[in-house]
């Protein structure tokens, strides 16, 4: 296990290229004593930290065309684009087990971003259980306007990339002087800002928690910021970074198959083009 840490961005669907890259790690039993996973990156990250090669691909892709997983009558009918019934417990209690054993084994720490709507900070919690941790991962991966805020502690949560969209910060504060990033947005990538539609929405939808708009509203200032951050810990080696070299056309909401499989490929690929560079920055 590498003394570093592992940080991975959201992204929807788009986060598939995670899955590869983390596929890979597998393959070449590749660990980190520290993984923080946002969103998406907070789901793929579970699969990774059971070893269970090719679940996330599995799980994102098996059920494209089912009603139950992700679709507008589920939006309608529980409050969530994602079914969570069965994105957090059909599937990795039934359909796609999820290996808790293997996950119990794990010798470092792992967290999933959160967002606390009543405050408007990031939290980030501890993942020792996933009978019981499963809803972190739930709120961490709960998106603004097309999810139900999610309870935990009495506290009212949603995704994590509100507020911490690539938490390398944490990590480094947390004691980590090697970091690997794997993110899901291209090389060149800059955050525009949120519409006024979309922020009109935001605002009378979370009007008893002004702490959400205030973030979507500069949402896309702290996220370059963030890019800019990265950037400065690459050049002082601070981070190694892997990301998609260009704009893909996978959405958000990506029902198309072959296109996601094509992503989850290339980020195997690309984590394979840098894999003996990665070896020498982590055994630097």
């Amino acid at each position: 296990m590498y003394q570093a840490g592992l940080v991975l961005e959201g992204g929807g669907m788009k986060g598939i290229y995670t899955a590869g890259v983390l596929d890979f790690f597998l393959d070449k039993e590749i660990e980190f004593s520290s993984v923080y996973g946002v969103s998406a990156g907070a789901c793929h990250m579970c699969s990774y930290l059971s070893k269970q090669r090719r679940r996330a691909l599995e799980v994102n892709t098996d059920y494209l065309d089912s009603r139950k997983y992700c679709s507008v009558e589920s939006l309608l009918t529980t409050g969530d684009l994602f079914n969570v019934n069965m994105c957090y417990h059909l599937i990795p209690d039934y359909l796609h087990p999820y290996d808790h054993e293997a996950f119990e084994q794990y010798q470092g720490r792992a967290y999933s971003v959160v967002t606390n709507i009543r405050t408007g900070r990031p939290e980030y919690l501890r993942l020792k259980d996933m009978h019981k941790d499963i809803i972190k991962v739930q709120a961490s991966a709960s998106l603004p306007l097309v999810s139900r805020n999610v309870k935990i502690g009495g506290e009212l949560y949603l995704d994590g990339g509100i507020s911490d969209s690539i938490p390398l910060q944490k990590s480094i504060v947390d004691g980590n002087t090697k970091n690997v990033v794997v993110m899901t947005k291209e090389i060149g990538y800059e955050r525009k800002p949120a519409s006024p539609a979309q922020l009109a929405l935001i605002k009378a939808r979370y009007l008893k928690y002004p702490k959400v708009y205030e973030l979507m509203a500069e949402r896309h200032i702290n996220y370059n910021e963030t890019l800019r951050f990265i950037e400065r810990q690459q050049e002082n080696g601070q981070a190694f970074v892997i990301r998609p070299k260009k704009a893909g056309n996978v959405g958000r909401i990506e029902k198309d198959k072959e296109k996601l499989l094509a992503l989850y490929e290339e980020g195997y690929r690309d984590a394979a083009d840098c894999y003996e560079e990665l070896l020498a920055y982590l055994n630097r």
